[in-house]
């Protein structure tokens, strides 16, 4: 199934029903309502879903977004963070997003899972993979010092993000909806590759999976962390779902696919599972030709 994400086009909209038949021009099979759907939004998205007109492949935590966040903001509450009355809001505007899925037919939910408290490494390696420094002693410097204090640091958040995901698995299932742990860009969050394994083994399938992020990986494979390709067919056998996005190397995503990005769709995709969930994740900037252009061209590579 192919699908496009409204994070393309809710912040330009004030009306649900005007912005997924924005969406619904390009023809892909579905839609996933992304995290920057406000409240306001939703009598219009239930009024075009009652009507029979889109289907709804997913929901990305948190959605709607809580009634004080305007805009796109997936990380406005923690489910990581030291702050216990937080943790247990992230944990019931997750229920909320849950219940949403289940009143429009959506069979996944896209979850963000948290960050690990330390100074920030990644965008400065992104400024000097830039500069042409990816492969000079400081940038091998800060990469190790960033390792050793995550290492310290990870496993406290670690088990206080088990802790909310055991209270939001257990409602998934009840409901029958598929929780989606997505792939992350920047070092600093979680899980990291070597902490996914092990999460995933304390929340075995089908309720929770796996949500590879393409342009997310990618950026870590640009920086040195993953071989994409490895990790990918590693995951396959927990994939849910995937997000499409290129990426103009090193760091700058949520480009349109096979429109001058640096993800090797070619090769990644055969290691995907038939019939996985494809969801486009564009950037508010991209055009609705440059959209256009790349659903084709995926099309004639991959069919649809």
């Amino acid at each position: 199934m192919l699908s496009i994400s409204t994070c393309w086009n809710s912040s330009r909209h004030t009306d649900g029903k005007a912005m997924l038949e924005e969406l619904l021009q390009f023809g892909f099979d579905a839609v996933e309502l992304g995290h920057g759907i406000r409240i306001s939004l939703w009598e219009g998205i239930q009024a075009v879903y009652d009507s029979g007109r889109v289907r709804f492949s997913s929901l990305h935590n948190f959605c709607p977004l809580p009634v004080e966040i305007t805009k796109a903001s997936p990380d406005c509450l923690l489910y990581t963070t030291y702050r216990e009355a937080e943790r247990q809001r992230a944990v019931r505007q997750t229920l909320k997003t849950i219940d949403f899925a289940v009143r429009i037919g959506a069979p996944y939910v896209v979850l963000h899972c948290g960050r690990v408290v330390m100074k920030p490494i990644t965008q400065p390696l992104i400024e000097l993979a830039k500069a042409g420094r990816h492969l000079a002693p400081e940038y091998a410097r800060l990469k190790t010092q960033a390792v050793i204090r995550r290492e310290k640091a990870a496993p406290k958040h670690i088990e206080r993000l088990k802790d909310c995901l055991k209270q939001i698995a257990e409602y998934a299932g009840e409901k029958g909806i598929r929780l989606g742990l997505e792939s992350r860009q920047a070092y600093e969050e979680i899980p990291s590759e070597r902490e996914f394994p092990d999460l995933l083994e304390t929340f075995p399938a089908p309720t929770v999976n796996y949500w590879h992020d393409f342009g997310h990986v990618q950026i870590r494979h640009n920086l040195g962390f993953v071989d994409h390709a490895e990790w990918l067919a590693k995951m396959a056998p927990r994939l849910l779902a995937c997000h499409l996005h290129d990426v103009e190397w090193p760091g700058r995503d949520h480009r349109a696919p096979f429109t001058g990005g640096s993800v090797d769709y070619d090769r990644l995709i055969p290691l995907v599972p038939k019939g996985t969930l494809f969801v486009w994740e564009m950037n508010p900037k991209r055009t609705s030709e440059e959209i256009a252009l790349s659903l084709a061209r995926w099309k004639e590579r991959f069919g649809s």
